[in-house]
Order: structure tokens, then sequence, then C-alpha cells
């Protein structure tokens, strides 16, 4: 079978992290701004293939002043470095619904192996004769890794930000036509 392409339905979608925050809770944020693909073949997984491009300016935590300091020089440095990408490099299937994506994450122009634990979630035709497809896939990263290591230590011990970043990507995608490809 050959591959198929699909296109990523960003307003059906969400790319989200969570980060310890003051050691006692969690804050969480997302993307507004990002674009994916996918190729799949179902009869061999492992040629599948995911791309995925996200605007670092586009952060969310729902608190305007920490998102200016998000896409400071502290952090993302979203002028110098405007993207997140990942590319996948080998996709390994686990079982009908479950996948390891293993692949290079670029933060902050530091590329890094990851793996991400993704979920199928199958194929639905839709209302307007498309076909589309989900799946949820989660990691976890050192954001020091990335070059992320602005950090306050406390005065009770530890620090203002955590250094565990979960990420999460809840995707519906859209398959694209013989004639859109």
């Amino acid at each position: 079978m050959a591959l198929e392409k699909w296109k990523f339905d960003t307003v059906h979608s969400s790319v989200s992290f969570s980060v310890r925050h003051l050691m006692i809770s969690r804050v969480h944020g997302s993307f507004k701004t990002w674009s994916g693909s996918l190729e799949t073949d179902d009869a061999d997984p492992s040629n599948s293939q995911v791309q995925i491009s996200i605007d670092v300016a586009s952060i969310d935590t729902r608190e305007p002043q920490r998102d200016e300091h998000l896409r400071s020089a502290d952090f993302f440095d979203a002028a110098n470095h405007p993207n997140i990408t990942f590319e996948s490099v080998s996709v390994q299937n686990v079982d009908s619904e479950h996948f390891k994506v293993s692949g290079n994450l670029a933060i902050r122009g530091v590329s890094k192996p990851v793996t991400l634990d993704a979920e199928y979630f199958g194929r639905q035709k839709d209302p307007w004769g498309g076909e589309r497809s989900g799946f949820s896939a989660k990691t976890s990263i050192d954001r020091r890794d990335f070059g992320l290591v602005f950090n306050i230590a406390l005065d009770g011990g530890g620090f203002v930000v955590g250094d565990k970043v979960d990420i999460t990507l809840d995707v519906q995608a859209v398959k694209e036509t013989a004639a859109a490809a």
C-alpha cells in the first residue's frame, strides 16, 4: 500500500505542555499557531512519518506577562528561534493502537532525539466527504537539554520552574485527496 498523506486540522487539535511551578503546582500552556503533516503506511507503520512546526510566539499560558517572559531570551528566545520543530525518524508499532514515534525535537536551536508515546484512535469519514484520523502523543523532556535554563532558587528549597516538561499533542488529521496532493 502506498503512503497516505494527511494534514493536521489545527482547529480540532492541540499542542500543550505542563511544568511544575514553585515546586507545588503545575502550569499548563499551549501554542495557538502550529502545523503538521503525517504520512502513514497501514501495511507497514514503520514507513510512516510525521513533521510538526510550532510558532513559539503563539505560546499561551493564560497569563500575558508570563507569555512575554517565555518568548524572551530567558526561555525560548522567539526573536532568534521562532519555531519548535519535530521530525520523526522511526515509527515502531507496539500494538494496533499504540506506537513509539522517535524523532528529532528542535527548541531554541538545539535538536535532541525524543520518543513520543502515541495512541491511535482510528479513522472516520466526516460529513463533508473527507476522511479523518486521530491520535494523541505524549513525551517528557528536560528543558535544560534545550538551553531553557532560566530559574530562580526558592528560599525553602527548590526552584520557581521545574525542569521536566510534559508535552501532549492531540491531533485530528485530514486525508489529502489525490487532487490536493
